[in-house]
């Protein structure tokens, strides 16, 4: 090949490189936005499988939330690791077994709107996402609320909506809910969220102070059936001042 041939060449992969920038671009954002698949899928298989969650909506859902988007830069190393995390504001991000665990025993399809209480950093409301047809979700925390609705709108979240306010009065405009999720432990099921709940509806709730239970909470026929299931220990419900 010639001198000339081979500059000719030379001139035109970069001509082609520079005509494209936003494709250049977009190539290296996917594999920086990819970087984290690997551990979701390990987070899933290892810490939700292993043990019991077995959902395929739930799963996929939980391997496609980038989680890590959700907690502060500084501990995005520790996202998928199996533990909860701060978020600020004396808050936390759920560990990933206990998101799998409540999203599964909630039960949620494309038809429901689900009302979250405690939207924290975000995560457990985009997962929702993935599963119902509307997510409503209110914080106590201004900071908080703010945080999560502009991540949430950031990574394309239209589906989920949030509010910003005391949570144990529930979002009454647009009950009634087909599912409720609750993601602090009140000492008793607050009863206007037993209200807001369709009947066959169904709520998941950590329910106590020094000793915390999963609650399971139907709305039947023959009337409101709560049931127990594993020991947990989350961040108290907040109450708004009178």
């Amino acid at each position: 090949m010639s001198a000339r041939a081979s500059l000719m060449i030379a001139y035109t992969a970069m001509a082609l490189l520079f005509s494209s920038p936003g494709r250049a671009l977009q190539d290296d954002r996917g594999v920086g936005a990819d970087r984290f698949a690997s551990a979701r899928a390990a987070m899933v298989a290892d810490q939700l499988q292993r043990r019991g969650v077995s959902d395929r909506r739930v799963l996929e859902a939980m391997r496609t939330v980038p989680r890590h988007r959700f907690v502060p830069a500084s501990l995005q190393h520790l996202a998928y690791s199996d533990r909860p995390l701060p978020i600020g504001q004396g808050q936390t991000i759920s560990q990933p077994y206990i998101v799998g665990y409540m999203t599964e025993a909630l039960g949620v399809d494309a038809t429901h709107a689900v009302l979250e209480i405690g939207t924290g950093s975000g995560y457990q409301a985009a997962v929702l996402a993935h599963l119902a047809r509307v997510v409503y979700t209110i914080e106590i925390v201004p900071e908080l609320a703010q945080r999560a609705s502009a991540m949430l709108k950031e990574l394309g979240y239209t589906r989920v909506h949030v509010r910003q306010g005391d949570g144990y009065a529930g979002w009454p405009e647009h009950a009634p809910f087909d599912r409720i999720m609750v993601t602090a432990a009140p000492e008793q099921v607050p009863q206007p969220l037993i209200d807001q709940l369709r009947a066959g509806g169904r709520m998941v709730i950590p329910v106590g102070s020094a000793d915390q239970w999963m609650t399971i909470v139907e709305k039947t026929p023959s009337g409101v059936v709560q049931r127990r299931t594993i020991p947990v220990r989350f961040v108290p419900f907040t109450r708004g001042r009178d």
